[in-house]
């Protein structure tokens, strides 16, 4: 006999969204449910229909097969593509070679649920799931990204025992609208429940509630056997810490009688109340109220209960500003994917947690679910910790955009999909926007689905980025929010200042984070908090997809590989894969690595870099004989907060004071006297607010620092140590000859090309030009009393750049003063400056200048000016494809010393980009992974006259001219000297 689901052929039908499914509902229903997590029996066959048979292993759900060792015939590993499908076939076709998974368990269905209505939770399963029990069919769901339920209550007996069958297709007609930028998976990647009701229950609760206090709740109520039973109603209770006149008794309501006669019939209710003095709920003070909703029967016993946490809030667009509770708010976004290096797409509570902690810790306020809706856990913490939440549905049809915008055999798909979205999530105040998608061109099947939630849900605005083609002020389209990516800074002003801006706009992508990224993010805030009409924007991404993978066998690791990493690094033997490193063909590489963490969640730089330009707490300089002090928030004060003060001077260490932050309301400024008196002779001094949590938070124990804002209260006076008798020794070809130098001073205008100067094109060019291998021709060797200068040419493929060192004996080492002259046809260079390498032993960095973590020309905001020292190793930062990295802005001396405080101090004629590692720019350029470096006993010592920005080109835009390194006469100075 025939299977009727596989005679369906649901991954060939674009039309058959599900058969069996239940409608979406927002009752959570995890509560009190049976978890079938676990191991399962499985199989992964080569096609779905392909018989079942054989041996079984066993596989863990929730969980991807593509991140499990799974024996048998058929090997199915990650494969990582951007915009490129994985097949060639056009929509809706899939390859005939499609794995398939097939998980099998027994099921005990208790006892005491005979009579009650037994339902199947399948959280999430990719691509087509097909749900048998006992042999029997049950139903098939589409949609990779949202749960699927089923009713059982005619295929299981209570007190017995069942056999689910879960079959999981991996390609399908759906696949093409599921092309997302991320690692191809295929599995159970979320968590799989059985539960029970009573026949009589709740079949959906809807929450409103206002900024006012107004608050409705409207249920919907069914019944197993179809009619409703006379008598049954709903009461709705609310507590909160402060709410004791909500009792239960008078918090609600019930329309008038007619109504509720109309209603009863048609299974629908009405609860209302006036909250007064609500708590309203922002990202800042996520104000929740508990809210249980109860269903009653005739007799007043309760058939049904769901349990709900309620945030007052007001989401509205009035001109071109997004605003919440009345108030206009910036959008301190990052995208995020469900990602894991050892278990792929599935995500715990925990990991989701941890997630949002981290970005709450480091000033995001946003996230979008790029690019399909998360697993609920994690709007119930966005809703606790505070997140605004643009939800977005499992929308991308990147390969074929164009073909399936307006295919109406995918209407059903587009509308269904995000619809099932809204229905899940629109009790989460957090959620604030829904997005129709992501990178799936613009047409009617985009209008249906907007039709759609504008009818259901009109508490909240739509957006969808492709809506753009038909420009960012056009009235009549489906997005409310002009929300590009990756659009030029210049673009955003011009639009904004123009007069035609009609909506806001808030970037769904920008800055994009692939490996030493992220420069300009300073610049762009700077317009945007300017700029009235800029609101914002979500980083490009959250996580570098690494996945941990065995050197030896090239296989994922799993879940057993949780001690095999650690600050970003993986164990020796082990290496984070991307794009390729899975065997597989056709990939786009180290693409998968944009993120602003690494794959162990370590954070990049440029975390701490956003951290202080989404500072709460503003410090800027002297006004009126005093500091002045500006609260950046839109809804809270400052008493979550403590300081304190931190002198920094160049030539007297460091001060500390306690900190008393005045009383402001958001927006508010205040002028407060210096805390310190500056000493004469201190040199350079730079005043630091250390700011942190003044007690516990959800997200930060108390102490965590917050930010910490800087400004310069004296700058430098120009000096320059004094020439003395003495001598340099110059060996033959030109070169210093110094006791603690294994590789002498020489030009270089190399770095290891970062991703996006690979993506960008740059570093094309500066192969083309030869930099990378520049030759050095010694012109003349001058002594001029007891100095000594020396004349170069480096010559690469397509020009010639004079090189002038003059070195002056001073006391206690040797001051080098150099000249470079590049020809006009080096209009772009990655950076002018000095290179040189130490004896082994000197392992610890101590300098005077930006830090302590890495920063660069166009991204050093975040690294405050003080005294820093850091442990060499500790320098590099491991960006997932090995290239240009460590360097430190601003420097204005440092010392390299052994444990006995011997070795060499440095200092610069201006603050300048620094980096010491121990590897040299053609030993990062020549690897892949980190597995294949080997570090240098001794130091890699760069010092730049001018370092190139690092931008965003990988995908975006290049850094700013200002940050360019451009052609004609570059001068520099440093002094060497044994400690």
């Amino acid at each position: 006999m025939s299977d009727p689901l596989l005679a369906l052929s649901p991954w060939k039908s674009p039309e058959v969204t599900s058969w069996g499914r239940l409608p979406m509902n927002a009752v959570d229903r995890r509560t009190g449910a049976h978890s079938l997590d676990g191991d399962w029996r499985f199989q992964l066959l080569p096609a779905p229909d392909a018989p079942v048979g054989g041996a079984w292993s066993s596989a863990a759900v929730p969980g991807v097969w593509t991140m499990q060792t799974v024996p048998g015939a058929v090997v199915d590993l990650p494969q990582y593509l951007n915009i490129r499908m994985p097949f060639p076939e056009f929509p809706p076709l899939s390859p005939d070679a499609n794995p398939t998974g097939v998980y099998e368990r027994e099921i005990d269905v208790p006892s005491d649920w005979a009579g009650r209505r037994i339902v199947l939770q399948v959280g999430a399963a990719e691509s087509v799931l097909l749900v048998h029990v006992d042999g029997r069919p049950v139903g098939v769901s589409k949609d990779s990204h949202l749960a699927a339920e089923f009713d059982l209550s005619a295929v299981v007996r209570p007190g017995g025992r069942s056999v689910v069958r879960l079959t999981v297709v991996k390609w399908s007609d759906a696949s093409h609208i599921e092309d997302q930028d991320h690692w191809w998976h295929g599995g159970i990647t979320r968590s799989v429940l059985l539960y029970a009701t009573d026949p009589l229950h709740l079949a959906d609760v809807s929450v409103r509630a206002s900024a006012e206090g107004e608050l409705r709740v409207d249920c919907r109520v069914r019944d197993a056997g179809g009619a409703l039973p006379e008598g049954w109603y709903v009461t709705g209770e609310l507590d909160g810490p402060d709410a004791p006149a909500l009792a239960q008794d008078a918090a609600f309501d019930l329309a008038n009688a007619e109504e509720e006669r109309v209603s009863a019939f048609l299974g629908e209710a009405r609860l209302h109340a006036r909250v007064p003095d609500v708590r309203t709920w922002t990202a800042e003070t996520p104000e929740l109220y508990g809210l249980t909703v109860r269903l009653h029967r005739a007799d007043g016993s309760v058939a049904d209960t769901s349990r709900h946490r309620v945030g007052f809030r007001d989401v509205t667009i009035v001109g071109r500003d997004l605003l919440v509770n009345g108030e206009r708010i910036f959008i301190r976004g990052v995208n995020r994917h469900d990602f894991h290096p050892l278990t792929g797409r599935t995500v715990t509570y925990e990991d989701m947690r941890a997630d949002l902690v981290l970005l709450k810790r480091f000033g995001f306020n946003a996230i979008r679910t790029a690019h399909y809706p998360n697993d609920p856990a994690l709007y119930d913490l966005a809703d606790e910790i505070g997140f605004y939440v643009v939800d977005e549905a499992d929308i991308e049809s990147h390969d074929h955009a164009h073909e399936i915008a307006d295919d109406p055999r995918y209407l059903n798909a587009f509308v269904d999909r995000v619809s099932r979205m809204v229905l899940r999530d629109k009790n989460h105040p957090s959620v604030i926007v829904w997005s129709l998608g992501n990178e799936s061109d613009y047409g009617a099947n985009h209008d249906a689905a907007a039709g759609w939630v504008r009818r259901h849900d009109p508490t909240r605005p739509l957006q969808y980025e492709g809506a753009a083609k038909r420009g960012w002020a056009d009235p009549d389209v489906a997005s409310d929010i002009a929300c590009p990516m990756y659009a030029p800074l210049e673009d955003c002003v011009a639009h904004a200042v123009s007069g035609r801006q009609t909506k806001p706009l808030i970037q769904c992508e920008y800055s994009h984070a692939m490996g030493n990224s992220n420069g300009t993010l300073a610049d762009h805030w700077a317009a945007i908090e300017a700029t009235p009409g800029l609101q914002g924007g979500f980083i490009w991404e959250f996580w570098d997809h690494g996945i941990l993978q065995s050197v030896n066998d090239g296989r994922p690791v799993g879940r057993g590989g949780a001690g095999l990493y650690d600050n970003g690094v993986a164990a020796p033997g082990y290496r984070w894969a991307y794009g390729g490193d899975f065997g597989e063909k056709d990939h786009d590489g180290a693409f998968i690595a944009d993120g602003v963490v690494l794959p162990d969640r370590t954070v990049k730089p440029v975390m701490y870099e956003h951290r202080e330009l989404a500072a709460p707490l503003r410090l800027q300089g002297f006004r009126h004989e005093g500091l002045v002090l500006s609260n950046h928030q839109h809804f809270r004060g400052l008493e979550w907060l403590a300081g304190e003060w931190e002198l920094s001077l160049a030539h007297g260490g460091t001060l500390t004071a306690a900190a008393d932050l005045p009383d402001l309301r958001p927006g508010e400024s205040a002028v407060v006297p210096p805390p310190f008196e500056l000493p004469a002779d201190g040199g350079e001094a730079w005043l630091t607010l250390r700011v942190t949590t003044a007690e516990d938070l959800p997200w930060a124990p108390r102490g965590t620092e917050v930010c910490a804002p800087q400004v310069r209260l004296r700058a430098a006076e120009p000096a320059e140590a004094p020439a003395v008798s003495g001598r340099v020794e110059i060996d033959a070809e030109g070169l210093l000859v110094h006791p603690l130098l294994t590789v002498s001073p020489t030009l270089s205008l190399w770095r290891a090309p970062t991703d996006n100067d690979e993506l960008g094109g740059m570093a094309l060019r500066w192969r083309t030009w030869g930099l990378d291998a520049l030759v050095r021709k010694l012109l003349s060797v001058r002594q001029e009393g007891d100095g000594v200068t020396v004349l170069s040419e480096y010559a690469g493929a397509t020009g010639v750049v004079r090189h002038r060192q003059v070195f002056t004996p001073v006391e206690g080492g040797v001051r080098v003063d150099e000249q470079a002259e590049l020809p006009e046809e080096f209009d772009d260079v990655a950076r002018v400056g000095t290179a040189f390498e130490t004896v082994a032993g000197l392992d610890l960095l101590e300098w005077f200048g930006q830090g302590p973590w890495e920063s660069y020309p166009d991204r050093s905001g975040g690294a405050p000016v003080g005294h820093h020292r850091v442990p060499v190793d500790e320098l590099f930062t491991p960006y997932l494809r090995p290239q240009e990295s460590g360097g430190r802005h601003g420097v204005r001396r440092f010392t390299l010393s052994a444990p006995d405080a011997t070795g060499l101090a440095v200092t610069l004629d201006e603050p300048r980009q620094v980096s010491v590692t121990r590897f040299r720019a053609e030993d990062l350029t020549a690897a892949a992974h980190h597995d294949e470096l080997v570090p240098r006993a001794g130091c890699v010592v760069h010092l730049d006259a001018a370092h190139r920005g690092l931008g965003t080109a990988s995908c975006g835009p290049d850094t700013f001219p200002s940050y360019l390194v451009a052609p004609g006469v570059h001068r520099w100075s440093w002094t060497l000297r044994v400690l």
